[in-house]
């Protein structure tokens, strides 16, 4: 067995195969930019080697400086983890040369299926139902047209090179075609340096079905079942799962044989994944063929009981794989969510930033787990992606595995940043998730505005009132307790106030019990047990269904309360306090709207307008990248150029002025 692994990557990842490098006894190495050089991973490995800088293109992608840090360490292996240098074949190549494993697929493997277009033909030669459409590489944007009309819309513009929902659009019409195709390879060009282009047939309400595969050295290869990832927003998965509430066993096996042969025809060895388009009348066509592990791997290590990296790390040992596909059982569900730092109320622009506050729910590694490489304190750094963690939990069936999730999102604290979890709880508590109607144009069609958190109604409003009181009567105490003449509440006190939500007051009045609470509101009344203490920002109480987990943010007599994706801002006053607030006058928020304003942190690529020009709404105005990802930046309505206050090359601030209006 290998003496020490180096792992060529970062945060999450390099954290997951660190702590299984370190239950099979092997020694771990690090690398790390100047921008995580205090992170998660670097204190976990053994060693820990410097890079570089900070952009991926100065530290973790230079060949190099990898092959450097394995030399002075010794490393007799190196795991890639995922993106980087993961699917690089060139990498491959250079370990070998130095007599160093890559608990990876041969360089051959990864070189066939790292190109979209190879790969689909190399598919179709093993049988494998593949997507109609132009597998050559497109010259410019006239021949795109020409081939979109041929191939038939909606069609998908996609980078040969492509992952990661980068370089790909989807166009309805040959000016779609015309914008997406230019969009498409300048990101191609910008995160993979090839541009190259194909097009093919667009399957409408598609669903994104993948199959785990191993393989090891000795010509086993065998499926872990499937994985559904079709909750995704501009092509980045957001919610997996596994199995898949759509395929039945015969429709498994027949992806799982493909998935096979396809890995056989190749050479595969180690951890692969298979990706399909499935269709509403459960068609499947090929995708791609992802070549190292994948992010959302651990929802099937939680139903089969599998370590994937471990299973890695023993292939690249050369050893056979310790299991047959009979032996291969499916325990349960699992759903994995992703926690990102980004802003939806905001179209999801990323919010990079440190984690001032952080607090993980509590996790048993079996029906709760959390990859994650940041912890209280840590900088979510503009020069990576924005994943806080990996977020997954189990169940015996698919709705506890969802109610888990729920309540662990409900429970996951973290401020400094924004962040997506209430977003996340939303998606959980669809009916259409629950009930497992899913697509890729999911969260498209279920947040077409954008997601705006939902307020609470009914019952689930009055939980939001008696919470909110109990807390502030509990803080109140607190206050009069440091008077002279105070006293804190007690069990037995009963104190009215008024509890305003929106455009509605209630009055409501807490009884204090030793354990909790009753509530009287406006008539109604519940109760609820909790052990909560003053400034815990997290709210956990017992009501006569259960326990529900409610977030707290206090700004003075107000609080913003958060529960399964439902969030309110909610005052608390004494009645006589509430009867004065009726005569504050109302603040006025100043006028934005002759503004363009850059929605998020990052690099001004060009300006399309000058001082004076006249612009019609849903004109191009800027083109502003962040994370690799370019956004383009419209006119909302018609008018006149007033200033330009950016320029091309600069770097922006969330809100910066990029353009004025007279």
């Amino acid at each position: 067995m290998f003496k020490k692994i180096l792992i060529a990557n970062r945060g999450e990842i390099a954290c997951r195969v660190i702590r299984s490098a370190k239950d099979m006894g092997i020694a771990t190495v690090a690398v790390y930019s100047d921008a995580d050089a205090g992170a998660l991973h670097v204190r976990m490995a053994d060693e820990a080697v410097h890079i570089g800088p900070p952009p991926a293109s100065e530290s973790y992608l230079v060949m190099e400086k990898i092959l450097a840090a394995i030399r002075d360490t010794g490393a007799d292996a190196v795991h890639p983890g995922y993106g980087f240098l993961s699917e690089n074949a060139d990498f491959a190549r250079a370990l070998e040369a130095e007599g160093v494993a890559f608990i990876g697929p041969p360089p051959d493997a990864i070189a066939a299926m790292g190109d979209k277009i190879e790969s689909k033909k190399l598919a179709d030669a093993a049988g494998v139902s593949t997507v109609p459409g132009h597998m050559d590489t497109i010259a410019d944007v006239a021949e795109a047209v020409k081939i979109a009309g041929e191939v038939g819309y909606p069609v998908m513009i996609k980078a040969s090179a492509g992952g990661g929902g980068k370089g790909m659009r989807i166009a309805y019409s040959e000016d779609e075609v015309d914008e997406g195709f230019r969009s498409a390879q300048n990101e191609a060009r910008s995160s993979f340096g090839d541009d190259r282009i194909f097009i093919e047939k667009y399957v409408e309400e598609p669903r994104h079905i993948e199959i785990q595969v191993l393989a090891d050295a000795h010509g086993n290869v065998i499926h872990l079942g499937e994985r559904e990832c079709s909750i995704q927003r501009r092509h980045q998965k957001v919610v997996e799962e596994a199995p898949s509430p759509f395929l039945d066993a015969e429709m498994r096996e027949a992806m799982g044989a493909q998935s096979c042969a396809l890995a056989a025809a190749v050479g595969y060895r180690s951890a692969g994944t298979v990706e399909f388009i499935v269709d509403k009348d459960r068609n499947f066509y090929f995708l791609e063929m992802n070549t190292r592990l994948q992010v959302e791997h651990p929802v099937t290590e939680m139903i089969t009981g599998l370590d994937l990296v471990e299973q890695m790390i023993r292939v690249a040992n050369g050893e056979k794989l310790s299991l047959r596909q009979e032996d291969v059982k499916i325990d349960g569900w699992a759903v994995e969510t992703r926690v990102y730092a980004e802003d939806p109320r905001r179209n999801f622009l990323p919010a990079i930033g440190r984690l001032v506050r952080y607090r993980a729910p509590v996790q048993d590694g079996i029906n709760v787990r959390i990859d994650t490489g940041v912890g209280e304190g840590s900088e979510i750094s503009m020069f990576y992606d924005p994943m806080i963690a990996k977020l997954a939990t189990h169940g015996a069936d698919r709705n506890q595995a969802i109610t888990r999730m729920q309540d662990a999102l409900d429970g996951y604290f973290i401020r400094g940043t924004g962040h997506n979890t209430a977003f996340l709880a939303s998606i959980m508590a669809h009916p259409r998730f629950v009930e497992g109607r899913l697509t890729t144009n999911f969260i498209a069609e279920e947040y077409p505005d954008g997601y705006a958190p939902a307020a609470p109604e009914g019952a689930l409003r009055d939980r939001f009132s008696a919470v909110a009181a109990y807390i502030h009567g509990r803080f109140a105490a607190r206050a009069r307790q440091s008077g002279a003449n105070g006293s804190p509440e007690l069990p037995g006190n009963v104190t009215p106030w008024q509890v305003q939500m929106g455009d509605i007051s209630d009055a409501v009045a807490v009884t204090y019990r030793p354990d909790g609470a009753d509530v009287a509101i406006d008539g109604r009344s519940l109760s609820f047990s909790t052990d909560w203490t003053l400034g815990n920002p997290v709210f956990a109480a017992t009501f006569e269904d259960g326990v529900a987990t409610f977030q707290i943010d206090r700004t003075g007599v107000a609080y913003r309360l958060t529960h399964r994706g439902v969030e309110a801002n909610v005052r608390v006053l004494t009645p006589r306090g509430a009867a004065l607030d009726e005569r504050m006058p109302e603040k006025i928020p100043p006028d934005l709207s002759r503004f363009v304003l850059s929605p998020m942190p990052g690099l001004l690529v060009s300006v399309a307008v000058e001082e004076g020009m006249p612009v019609s709404a849903g004109e191009e105005i800027a083109v502003v990248e962040a994370m690799k990802m370019e956004n383009v930046l419209r006119a909302t309505s018609d008018g006149v150029v007033k200033t330009v206050h950016a320029g091309p090359g600069d770097s922006l601030a969330v809100d910066q002025a990029i353009v004025e209006f007279e």
